[in-house]
């Protein structure tokens, strides 16, 4: 049981932080509203991401993308 609570809070804790950093984006809720935190019954830890708009994920994609050097 331990094992799952531990995956509950790591997966909470990371779309916790997909959400902030969306926000920081400009985001609207509609985007990251449906960023949920998800556990498998072995306690492995995922965040399920939803369907995003185009426009959404072309932002998205850009703020994670390494500055160019």
């Amino acid at each position: 049981m331990q094992t799952y609570r531990d995956g509950r809070k790591a997966a909470n804790d990371a779309a916790e932080a997909i959400r902030a950093a969306l926000v920081e984006l400009g985001l609207p809720e509609g985007v990251w509203g449906s960023v949920r935190p998800m556990v498998t019954h072995s306690g492995k830890p995922y965040v399920h991401l939803g369907m995003v708009r185009a426009d959404a994920a072309e932002r998205i994609a850009e703020a994670i993308k390494p500055a160019a050097e």
